[in-house]
């Protein structure tokens, strides 16, 4: 019977993987945020009680979710491409702090407690879930965005969502909306600006783990294999629906569930 017990545990953990997916996504095409969000205490608590090792637990949701959003910010960007909105030269502005902030957030994540990151993971979603409530937006100012300040913007975009295990569209766009960029177009650059932070944060966390005896056939350091291969196909499927509802639904009822999602995992996650 026992292996019935474990067959019955891996089906539940693989729709768990498909409703965090299709849910992450699904608030990613609504409000262009929240994929990182979603993931990341989900994945603590399935991993959890998966009986992985406590001292890991935060840092294997980190990675896990960084790399699915390699595959999501792709997605994402090539949709926004065809409308034209991605502006490519502030991309590639940003790029070289973003992988320099991303691969030094992911080294310094790594040997950080796993309780500190999940305290600071709980207490950045609270953040995010109040600004949505308030509607907070950043000031235009008549400033253009050159090498220096797009390169130090772009290492604390970087640094910061590699801590939290997200692809930076609530740091990025409210940064180059204040630079006087319209938000339709700061939001697709952003999408644009995730892969940069989910591919070199994911490699960080993998490099950083490389003599912890993490390796075997589902796992690549603290990046576990199908975790990412679900939620990324589940979230990559969901997206585009998400999005496509954003059009029939208030942009005020849309704040206010997600919010209300963000400060429940957020509070879930301070009495862990």
């Amino acid at each position: 019977m026992s292996w019935l017990n474990q067959v019955d545990l891996s089906l539940i953990t693989t729709c768990l993987y498909i409703l965090t997916g299709a849910f992450a996504g699904f608030a990613a095409g609504l409000l262009g945020i929240g994929g990182g969000l979603i993931i990341v205490p989900v994945l603590y608590f399935i991993f959890s009680a998966q009986g992985y090792d406590q001292q890991y637990l935060m840092h294997m949701a980190l990675t896990t979710s960084l790399a699915t959003i390699v595959f999501t910010s792709i997605s994402s960007t090539l949709a926004h491409h065809k409308k034209h909105a991605v502006l490519w030269r502030l991309v590639f502005l940003l790029s070289p702090g973003i992988i320099i902030g991303s691969w030094f957030g992911g080294k310094f994540a790594s040997v950080m407690d796993t309780e500190i990151l999940g305290s600071f993971f709980a207490v950045f979603e609270l953040l995010v879930a109040i600004n949505l409530l308030l509607k907070k937006q950043s000031r235009q100012h008549q400033i253009k965005i050159n090498k220096a300040i797009a390169t130090t913007g772009g290492i604390v975009i970087g640094f910061v969502s590699t801590v939290v295990g997200i692809g930076g569209a609530t740091m990025t766009v409210p940064f180059l909306h204040w630079f006087n960029v319209s938000i339709r177009n700061a939001v697709a650059t952003s999408a644009a600006c995730g892969f940069p932070i989910a591919l070199f944060g994911t490699l960080s966390f993998i490099y950083a783990s490389w003599d912890q005896h993490l390796f075997s056939a589902t796992s690549i350091g603290y990046l576990q294999l199908h975790a990412l291969l679900i939620i990324a196909t589940s979230s990559f499927i969901f997206a585009p629906l998400g999005a496509k509802l954003a059009h029939t639904i208030s942009e005020k009822t849309l704040r206010l569930v997600f919010a209300f999602i963000l400060l429940t995992l957020s509070i879930t996650m301070f009495s862990v």
